[in-house]
């Protein structure tokens, strides 16, 4: 696909201004195509020449004014026109092509029934791929859409149904929206609907998954209409586009997609198999996230890319704001703190790092992998931080402003920071330029002296990393905490302080207190930052957090714990035995799930060949004693059981669970988990090629399939490797989703032997696969086909030769710089 450079778009903006796209798709013709009839009307500076982004396999006709435009103004990828009017109809007939890497109209054949399902994606610069459009944000247009289709087949779109005729489909016109939000399902979708305060409501998914969708749908429809009442009561401005559609679609690229009047989720999202609490919290918190964009970045779009933030950052913090307030998930600040604000710290160390609201992006390409932690996780945790500040009505107030000002229109960073400005008072230009235009995290390290039993003195010294010195203004809270008599841990004092943009805040507050067995920086959560403990109360984490009453305060403990560790300041071998310590008594399903996450990952990569072995078998026990210690049926049972599939090296034991001997009461070994544990056997060469047969052939489901390609290619048989690597590669047939479950399957630490040769072939290898694949798919390949666990100086040496190629694809340059920079770390922390 072509990219398009913001210089272009600025050029194009100057001259053009769309009023409407009315498409007309066929979608009843075998083959790998379709037919696409567009009618684009827009103005533009009279004697003016444009293009549209434009990708058909085959062009029928193209008119502009009624005259015939020549065949070679499409190249391929654009079409060139010239001597335009003031006001211009053009119309193209042409054949578009399928896809099958999530991008463009993406169609799918569900294994479990062989029916055919289509999803549309435009996001970025995809939109060519199914219509002639001039594919920016800031050219937003009215799109009026009808289908042609199969007559067993449902049809939605963003725009409401107008008319339906058999397998002809007809939808009102849609207010004005950006291209990438165009959106589109077709095929034999199961629909269930429902209405709420006026608005009408429907989910659709697979016909495979209708009954997993009929059961969950009272849940999802709840969580749909307490979030909508949560954003009428914050937004002045209501629900602005018509029906709210939820569409969960296979192999869809995204967790979902902000689509106005109708969202999309992967349909992963529907599981038919049990899951735990804090998955059900991850949905709401996308249904959240995802309702969030309605205002930020539908109502009122980013007008280029550098403004991602006003679209992410925003619906990050909301979704997490929302399904605290209106729904039964109340500790979704919780998840937030263990999860989300960590992926935004890792990204933001990385070599790739750039600002929350970056002073340029000069294209797509970039505009792509500005997607990240930086963009979601560590823009919701500024605004966290700005509302404090500011205070909720001031916020609410400023918001409001911005949506009236700019409702169906574009905005800049600037328009935002000057409504907020004046509902506040405060002038925000300071605040923005340290904590939205500078890269790179700030370290709070605790400093204590002492005088006998009482604090002498208590400082906070702030550092910035070399290369991004900036200091900032950071709002904590302060916690001290003691064992108490009974047992337990009680907070004895909490205080919240300013620090100033300095290196060193004295606490005069806590001079002469008597000290605390745990001094916690940022208890509350409330700043952007790493924690570091004081060597007192480091020395006491592994005693006072198993007896921690406050969730979040132990999400802020584990979260510097691992933060420590991944920087190579406390050994793998001591997270391992704080895990073997507190994790068996953590009820915070969400905290477990991703400390065993986040472990193991550390384990595989910090820990040496022939010291991983025992870190394993101690995180076995850990989740063993978890999993002991759980209610029968409990998500925390659940939890602890696919922690422990996941460390167990006990052939037996987990063969037996598959035949139903020695599973625990309570836990049911349902679908996914009899496939956890075919795959945990294929690692350790205890399932082969029939077994993972057998086990499809019982399975003849979507997910059934995409478990079979992870598992064969987890297998240490030198033939299965070669299969899944070619796979991954060079085959273009294979559907994104199956491509990266693949990949995922691949490398293996119990293989590194085997593995050796690939890790030199990844980066001869990788160049090709970019080809072959484009986008958010290609990228999501080459970071989990990255061989992450070859903790070597020599795949960092191959590593460095492919970065020093010129022309490196940039989507691939960026994930190596950041992969090599993990590794650069695992062999620090081995060192």
């Amino acid at each position: 696909m072509p990219t398009l450079t913001r210089a272009e778009a600025a050029d194009r903006a100057a001259v053009v201004d769309v009023e409407e796209y009315h498409v007309d798709l066929d979608l009843t013709a075998d083959g790998d195509t379709f037919r696409s009839r567009t009618v684009v009307r827009f103005r533009a500076r009279a004697g003016a020449a444009t293009f549209l982004e434009f990708e058909p396999a085959e062009v029928a006709s193209m008119t502009l004014n009624g005259a015939e435009v020549p065949s070679a103004a499409s190249t391929g990828a654009r079409l060139e026109l010239t001597g335009l009017a003031e006001e211009n109809e053009l119309v193209v007939d042409a054949l578009m092509r399928y896809s099958n890497d999530g991008e463009g109209l993406h169609r799918y054949t569900d294994p479990a029934d062989g029916r055919t399902y289509l999803y549309q994606h435009l996001f970025i610069n995809n939109a060519g791929r199914v219509l002639p459009s001039f594919d920016q944000p800031d050219l937003k247009a009215s799109f009026r859409v009808s289908v042609t289709a199969p007559a067993d087949w449902v049809v939605a779109t963003n725009g409401m149904l107008a008319r339906r005729d058999g397998g002809r489909w007809e939808f009102a016109p849609t207010q004005r929206i950006s291209t990438y939000l165009a959106s589109l399902i077709a095929g034999p979708y199961h629909v269930v609907t429902s209405e709420h305060d006026g608005i009408p409501l429907a989910l659709y998914a697979r016909a495979a998954l209708a009954q997993h969708l009929e059961a969950q749908a009272p849940e999802i429809l709840q969580l749909t209409r307490q979030s909508l009442d949560r954003f009428h009561e914050m937004f002045d401005i209501r629900y602005p586009f018509g029906h709210y559609q939820q569409a969960f679609a296979p192999e869809f690229n995204f967790g979902a997609m902000e689509y106005p009047g109708l969202v999309v989720f992967r349909d992963e999202m529907i599981p038919r198999s049990k899951v735990t609490d804090s998955e059900r919290e991850r949905r709401a918190n996308i249904i959240a996230h995802e309702m969030a964009h309605m205002w930020f970045g539908d109502l009122v779009t980013m007008a280029w890319w550098d403004d991602l933030w006003l679209n992410e950052s925003f619906a990050e913090y909301l979704g997490s704001r929302v399904t605290a307030e209106a729904t039964r998930f109340s500790d979704a600040w919780t998840t937030f703190a263990m999860q989300r604000k960590a992926w935004g710290l890792r990204a933001d160390q990385r070599p790739s790092t750039h600002p929350v609201a970056p002073s340029e992006v000069s294209d797509t390409d970039e505009a792509l992998l500005n997607f990240d932690g930086i963009s979601y996780a560590k823009g919701a945790a500024v605004l966290k931080q700005l509302v404090a500040w500011l205070g909720d009505e001031a916020f609410l107030t400023g918001l409001n402003a911005h949506f009236e000002a700019h409702a169906y229109g574009n905005a800049t960073l600037a328009d935002l920071l000057g409504a907020l400005s004046k509902a506040s008072g405060r002038d925000l230009s300071g605040w923005a330029e340290v904590w939205l235009r500078r890269a790179q995290v700030n370290t709070l390290r605790a400093e204590v002296t002492r005088d006998g039993a009482d604090y002498a003195e208590v400082a906070v010294a702030q550092t910035a990393p070399d290369g991004y010195p900036t200091l900032r203004p950071h709002r904590i809270g302060v916690g001290l905490y003691d064992r108490s008599p009974g047992g337990g841990v009680v907070r004895r004092k909490r205080l919240e302080v300013e620090l100033e943009a300095s290196g060193r805040t004295v606490l005069t507050a806590l001079a002469g207190e008597p000290a605390a067995d745990l001094l916690l920086l940022d208890d509350g959560d409330l700043t952007y930052a790493k924690i570091r403990f004081d060597p007192e109360s480091a020395a006491n984490v592994p005693l006072l957090l198993p007896l921690l009453d406050d969730s979040l305060a132990r999400a802020v403990i584990w979260a510097a714990t691992l933060d420590a560790v991944v920087d190579g300041e406390r050994p793998v071998a001591e997270l391992v035995t704080l895990v073997l310590a507190a994790l068996p008594v953590e009820t915070e399903v969400a905290v477990v799930e991703d400390v065993l996450r986040a472990t193991r990952g550390l384990v595989d990569r910090y820990a040496t060949p022939e010291t991983r072995p025992a870190a394993l078998e101690l995180l076995a026990q850990a989740t063993g004693r978890l999993l002991a210690a759980s209610m029968p049926g409990s998500s925390r049972q659940l939890a602890a059981a696919r922690g422990l599939i996941g460390a167990t090296t006990d052939i037996a034991r987990l063969k037996g669970w598959l035949a139903g001997d020695g599973v625990p009461d309570g836990l049911t070994v349902d679908a996914d988990l009899r496939w956890l544990i075919i795959y945990r056997l294929a690692v350790l060469g205890a399932a082969g090629p029939d077994t993972i047969d057998a086990e499809r052939e019982q399975d003849r489901s979507a997910s059934g399939e995409q478990w079979a390609a992870r598992c064969r290619a987890a297998r240490p048989d030198a033939a299965a490797k070669e299969a899944a690597w070619a796979a991954v590669i060079g085959d273009g047939t294979l559907s994104n989703r199956l491509a990266e479950l693949t990949a995922a399957g691949f490398w293996q630490p119990e293989q590194l032997d085997l593995l050796e040769p690939y890790a030199e072939r990844y980066f001869a290898d990788m160049p090709e696969m970019m080809r072959v694949r484009s986008g958010m798919s290609a990228e999501h390949i080459a970071q989990v086909a990255y061989p992450a666990v070859a903790v070597s100086a020599r795949t960092r040496e191959l590593a460095a030769g492919l970065l020093g190629t010129a022309g490196l694809n940039p989507i691939l340059r960026r994930v190596v710089q950041d992969a090599d920079d993990d590794m650069r770390r695992a062999l620090h922390a081995r060192g």
